[in-house]
């Protein structure tokens, strides 16, 4: 499969200490072309979507091999020089993700900037296309396999669930999800730079403060560092426990705004990882499936939503349908414009709202 010079480098194992860790399911997706297993399945994850927005998926598909291959492409282009990286960073001010976020981009707290930098994979397709680093080209046909099977492969699975969790025609979502379409879907990969003990003190012992996502879903790659916590329905921060060969899954604010709420958009945030493991840097790899551009944000047709009252026919301030592509762009633009002191700053686009960090 490629290069030999590829090896996957966790430089510590899992905590030696037993965290507060959150109780969440685990989908087989094995079962999914079982006879009833689609049905069995999506009973499941609409326990979990519907109350915490946070689950574990296993036998995706993926080998361990192909995996741990793209966590060392991700240390690869992580590893260049800031100079090199500097070259493709992404148009984050015009609402892109698409290229190199650099280290400290963000002002998390006041005067205060986060120890973050990733580096984002766009679709495969002709209007994302653009120059990448030498490292990048050289495992090109690779990581756009990866990022196919992830986005046709499992996300699409996932989101035939869901819709028959809505009482919908199984391709009712995966419709809005076409890889040939205009829409921001890519491959994250990751490094959050180990801080001094003062560092995390003055930063709350925050890497990343609580907030949601954008899109539909997002794929988290299992690796060792503790750090990830999502918030429980009832107010409390627990740990995401990483399972060698699962996936974390959470859902986004499309899916939250299509349903009005029934589905929820998770609330998850990255904390500074335990004492055994925080003297290293934490690397992830991420995959975040996002509608297409145009697909617009009302609450979608569901037998299931009008029998629980949550489909109504009125339309926001008779304002035209907002559509996926100008939310996401807008929330993306939004870093650049907000007050890190305004702990309750939402951002609000043709009617429909997010906050922008949670407490």
């Amino acid at each position: 499969m490629g290069s030999s010079d590829l090896k996957r480098e966790d430089p510590v194992g899992e905590t030696k200490y037993e965290l507060d860790w959150a109780d969440l399911a685990t989908l087989d997706l094995s079962q999914f072309e079982v006879p009833g297993g689609k049905r069995r399945l999506a009973n499941q994850l609409n326990e979990a979507i519907h109350e915490i927005g946070f689950f574990y998926i296993a036998n995706v598909g993926l080998t361990s091999e192909q995996v741990d291959r793209q966590f060392a492409i991700g240390r690869k282009i992580l590893g260049l020089s800031e100079e090199e990286k500097l070259k493709y960073r992404a148009d984050l001010e015009g609402g892109s993700y698409n290229g190199y976020r650099p280290l400290g981009s963000i002002e998390i707290l006041p005067g205060l900037y986060d120890n973050v930098e990733f580096y984002n994979v766009f679709k495969f397709v002709d209007k994302y296309r653009r120059e990448h680093p030498a490292v990048v080209q050289q495992y090109y046909t690779e990581i756009e396999t990866f990022h196919r099977l992830i986005h046709e492969n499992i996300a699409f699975k996932l989101l035939q669930l869901i819709a028959i969790i809505l009482e919908l025609p199984e391709d009712a979502l995966t419709n809005h999800h076409l890889y040939k379409d205009d829409s921001e879907s890519f491959l994250r990969y990751m490094r959050y730079r180990n801080r001094s003990s003062s560092e995390n003190s003055k930063f709350q012992e925050l890497y990343l403060r609580g907030h949601t996502d954008f899109g539909s879903l997002t794929f988290v790659f299992s690796q060792p560092i503790a750090g990830l916590q999502v918030k429980t329905p009832d107010g409390n921060w627990k740990y995401v426990k990483p399972y060698p060969g699962s996936i974390v899954v959470n859902t986004a604010d499309c899916l939250q705004f299509w349903t009005n709420g029934y589905l929820q958009s998770s609330i998850h945030r990255v904390v500074v990882p335990p004492e055994d493991q925080r003297h290293v840097d934490r690397f992830g790899l991420l995959y975040f499936a996002r509608p297409t551009d145009s697909m617009n944000l009302e609450t979608m047709e569901s037998p299931l939503l009008r029998r629980l009252g949550l489909k109504n026919d009125d339309k926001k301030d008779d304002q035209p349908p907002l559509e996926v592509g100008e939310w996401i762009r807008s929330r993306i633009k939004k870093n650049w414009t907000r007050s890190p002191a305004d702990n309750d700053q939402t951002i609000s686009v043709g009617g429909y709202k997010a906050k922008i960090f949670h407490q």
